[in-house]
C-alpha cells in the first residue's frame, strides 16, 4: 500500500518522466526510458509532509533506535531535515567529498562518532552514492543502521552492491510499484510501458 501510495505521489507531482524516443542518462552512466525527479517533492507541501511521515514510520520499524538522522548531499539533505524534525532527532549531513577549507569535514551538523545512524537518501539506481556516503559515516565511527530512500529502480546491482559492504537499504516504493500504478491509472501508453517494462526486466 505505501508503496503504490508513494508512487501516485510521485506521478501526481511529475516527478516522474518517460521520455522512450529521448532516453535519459543516469549519474551512473545507464541509459534509461524513465527518470524519478524526486527534488520535485520538496516543492510540494502535502507530498514532503507524506514522505516524511513514510519514512518516520520506516524509521520507527527498524529493528533497533536510531541516535541521528543524516542526509545523502544534496537530495537527501531536505528530507532528513524534515523526518529528524518529525522523530525528535539530531541530524547530520554527508558532503560529497571532504570540505577544502576551514575544518575539511566531509559530515556536518550532529557528531555521528558512536552513533546508530539512518541515512535517508532520494533514490537508489546502482546504490554507488548512498554506499559513499555510508562509508564516510563508518569512517567518522557511526553504526550505519540502514539506509533509507525514497525510491528505487530495482536493479539487481544495486543489492549485490550493498550487500558487498555488508549495508542495508530500505525504500518507500520502487520501479515494480509505479508501473502498477500507471497501468491502473492510464498514464503510459502502451507502447511507453512496454519500453519500461523490457529495460526493467534488463536490469
Amino acid at each position: 500500500m505505501r508503496e503504490q501510495k508513494v508512487a501516485e505521489i510521485l506521478l501526481d507531482i511529475g516527478a516522474v518522466k518517460v521520455q522512450p524516443e529521448n532516453p535519459f542518462t543516469w549519474a551512473s552512466g545507464i541509459v534509461s526510458p524513465i527518470y524519478c525527479d524526486n527534488r520535485k517533492i520538496i516543492g510540494e507541501v502535502d507530498a514532503r509532509r507524506t514522505i516524511a511521515a513514510y519514512f518516520k514510520e520506516a524509521v520507527n520499524n527498524l529493528d533497533t533506535d536510531v541516535d541521528i538522522v543524516a542526509g545523502t548531499s544534496t537530495a537527501g539533505i531536505p528530507h532528513a531535515a524534515f523526518v529528524s524534525e518529525a522523530l525528535g532527532l539530531p541530524m547530520s549531513y554527508v558532503r560529497g567529498s571532504k570540505k577544502k577549507h576551514g575544518t575539511g569535514e566531509q559530515i556536518e551538523g550532529a557528531d555521528v562518532k558512536g552513533k546508530k545512524v539512518v541515512l535517508i537518501e532520494d533514490l537508489i539506481s546502482t546504490g554507488g552514492s548512498s554506499i559513499e556516503a555510508a562509508e564516510a559515516l563508518l569512517e567518522y565511527g557511526a553504526e550505519v543502521v540502514c539506509v533509507l530512500a525514497i525510491f528505487t529502480y530495482n536493479i539487481p546491482k544495486a543489492r549485490d552492491n550493498f550487500n558487498a559492504k555488508s549495508l542495508d537499504f530500505k525504500t518507500l516504493s520502487n520501479i515494480d510499484a509505479l508501473l502498477e500504478v500507471s497501468v491502473e491509472r492510464g498514464d503510459l501508453t502502451k507502447e511507453s510501458l512496454q519500453k519500461v517494462v523490457d529495460f526493467r526486466n534488463g536490469l
